[in-house]
């Protein structure tokens, strides 16, 4: 099966990168095309539905080496789905409440196929059974991770990129854990990811839209569920949080600024992490170079965890093991502090202080050190220029 893998993985980037550019031109014509906004970082018009081209190379790789059966059924079908859906909202803006339907009736597509989580393995506490909330935690879980990856998707490349590095990650798992169809899976979703990446690098000429970061999160999610959490393996509910935890941190990190300042959490703003570094000064390029290198991080962390032995009948580490489990989450948790802290917070500081001591050299200082711990607590200030 891996050389069904590697061979999917092709198919499915020669079909993206090909299609991309076809696509893009229907964009065009429809009027599915993103403006230039004050929040985003495009600096002219960009057509969208790139998720069409994701999609169709999904369907090939995945007709020719996906297994025949319900669940491969269910998967393409609900990704058709899912595609439809934000399609519609990429080239009319439906409401988030009509959006958030599409994905729940998707994601229901999956549990009535079976893929759903019964229960899971905890380091250091074992088995765990769901019983009969399985299937709607997992319908809750597929529908968080489409939006995870659909507020992510705010540069050029990145949510392309940080979804081809997590799939690669989730089908070298998959494999080890003998959850063959899944490994598979993921591979495709990695081929198509990197085919439209072609395109959507920065300079981006097409964007994915709202179709495509829903396709790319259901087809994780159905990976996850798939390729791990469905094992008895200890790892099974950490490796998925680990090797997707940048876009988890982000979408964390930006629903709580919206809940603490009373905003709607479905309404986009600019506090995501590309976002603030784009405010730093940084490049389209530099913030997804260093965003990629944090994903590739963690997902190799999780790689590593996986191969970590541990007893299959208690879900324990003997006391050795577990201090290297300790001391790899400790690594990932210290580049997430130094990206999220010394990267942003440090230099968002001297930023803005210039920004303040160049627009009014007059002003005390202590007037502005107390602007900028304001701006620092509310994430609001003009780019660098």
């Amino acid at each position: 099966m891996e050389a069904d893998a590697l061979y999917a993985f092709l198919v499915a980037f020669v079909a993206a990168a090909l299609l991309t550019p076809f696509v893009a031109r229907i964009a065009v014509r429809v009027g599915a095309v993103d403006r230039v906004t004050e929040r985003g970082l495009a600096t002219e018009p960009t057509p969208l539905l790139g998720g069409v081209a994701l999609f169709a190379g999904v369907l090939l790789a995945g007709a020719l080496f996906l297994p025949a059966g319900q669940e491969t059924r269910a998967i393409l079908g609900a990704a058709a789905l899912v595609t439809v859906v934000g399609a519609v909202d990429d080239a009319h803006d439906l409401t988030p409440v009509t959006k958030l339907a599409g994905q729940a009736v998707a994601a229901l597509l999956l549990v009535l196929a079976g893929i759903s989580v019964d229960n899971a393995t905890l380091p250091f506490l074992g088995r765990l059974e769901f019983g009969e909330l399985g299937g709607p935690l997992t319908l809750l879980g597929l529908v968080a991770v489409m939006n995870v990856v659909n507020f992510s998707d705010g540069v050029d490349g990145l949510a392309a990129g940080v979804c081809a590095i997590s799939a690669a990650a989730f089908s070298v798992i998959a494999f080890d854990l003998g959850t063959d169809p899944a490994g598979v899976l993921a591979a495709i979703v990695a081929g198509s990811a990197l085919g439209f990446l072609v395109h959507n690098f920065h300079p981006a000429s097409v964007f994915m839209g709202d179709c495509g970061s829903n396709l790319l999160g259901l087809l994780l999610g159905a990976v996850i569920v798939q390729g791990a959490l469905k094992t008895n393996a200890v790892v099974a509910l950490i490796v998925p949080l680990v090797v997707l935890a940048v876009p988890f941190l982000d979408t964390g990190f930006v629903v709580a600024k919206r809940i603490k300042y009373g905003r709607p959490v479905y309404r986009a703003d600019s506090n995501h992490f590309h976002h603030r570094f784009h405010r730093m000064g940084f490049s389209q390029r530099r913030t997804v170079t260093y965003l990629y290198a944090w994903t590739a991080l963690m997902a190799g962390i999780a790689v590593a965890l996986r191969f970590v032995p541990y007893s299959e009948s208690s879900g324990r580490l003997n006391p050795g093991w577990a201090a290297l489990m300790i001391g790899l989450f400790l690594v990932g948790f210290a580049a997430s502090v130094y990206l999220v802290y010394v990267l942003e917070i440090l230099k968002f500081r001297r930023v803005r202080a210039w920004q303040l001591r160049r627009s009014d050299p007059e002003t005390d200082e202590h007037a502005i050190e107390a602007a900028v711990e304001r701006d620092i607590e509310t994430g609001e200030f003009s780019t660098v220029k």
